[in-house]
């Protein structure tokens, strides 16, 4: 039985200051799927959250930006699932993640939080069983640079390969809701193929060496 996606929420930080920055991609994904469905976020002071509705796949989904920082994004995201009486198992989360090269994207289910502030809190108020898009934003090489590296802006060659694989992960959506999360995980998590080895051509005969035995 595929897995059903309702409710897609986007991870970040609210304010001007942090719009562009690599913590703020998974407001990013759920940007460009509102731009993409023809929707558009109203804030909801009830659950201190960004909300819009949008139909993908003939079906109606949810987008949720969490209002509160980062590190909050758990209790705005209980507040509308309990609303709007929601299963966790029903829900991605898109999220930056430093432990990938930037621009990877991978979907996976449950597990740990990883050392993101977001997810621990997602973890804490809801528990782990929900989906997840890490959206990857590369490392900076030591661990007490993370922070700063995660609220600053990518260069712009980065940010370049970050824009495409977020229209690539909004396209791999309405995979997810018709086909299923299975469906969309093999299509995104696909590896790709290092190119052959050219094959060695045979060595050509040096120059008057002919044989005698063809004269």
């Amino acid at each position: 039985m595929k897995t059903s996606v309702s409710v897609i929420v986007g991870l970040g930080n609210p304010g001007s200051q942090y719009e562009t920055t690599r913590h703020n991609a998974g407001f990013w994904l759920v940007d460009a799927l509102a731009r993409a469905h023809h929707g558009s976020f109203r804030h909801e002071r009830r659950h201190d959250a960004d909300i819009c509705r949008v139909t993908i796949a003939d079906k109606d989904i949810w987008l949720v930006k969490p209002h509160s920082y980062m590190n909050e994004s758990g209790g705005p995201t209980r507040s509308f699932l309990s609303y709007f009486r929601l299963p966790l198992s029903e829900v991605l989360v898109a999220h930056d993640e430093i432990d990938l090269p930037v621009a990877t994207l991978r979907l996976k289910k449950g597990g740990g939080h990883g050392g993101h502030n977001g997810l621990r809190d997602m973890i804490a108020c809801l528990g782990r069983d929900f989906m997840r898009l890490r959206i990857g934003v590369g490392h900076p090489g030591t661990k007490d640079q993370v922070t700063a590296y995660v609220l600053r802006r990518a260069s712009a060659d980065e940010q370049v390969k970050l824009d495409a694989a977020i229209l690539k992960a909004a396209d791999v959506v309405p995979i997810m809701v018709k086909r299923g999360f299975d469906v969309a995980m093999n299509r995104l998590n696909v590896k790709p193929k290092r190119p052959a080895k050219p094959k060695p051509e045979p060595d050509a005969e040096p120059a008057g060496t002919d044989d005698p035995r063809d004269r």
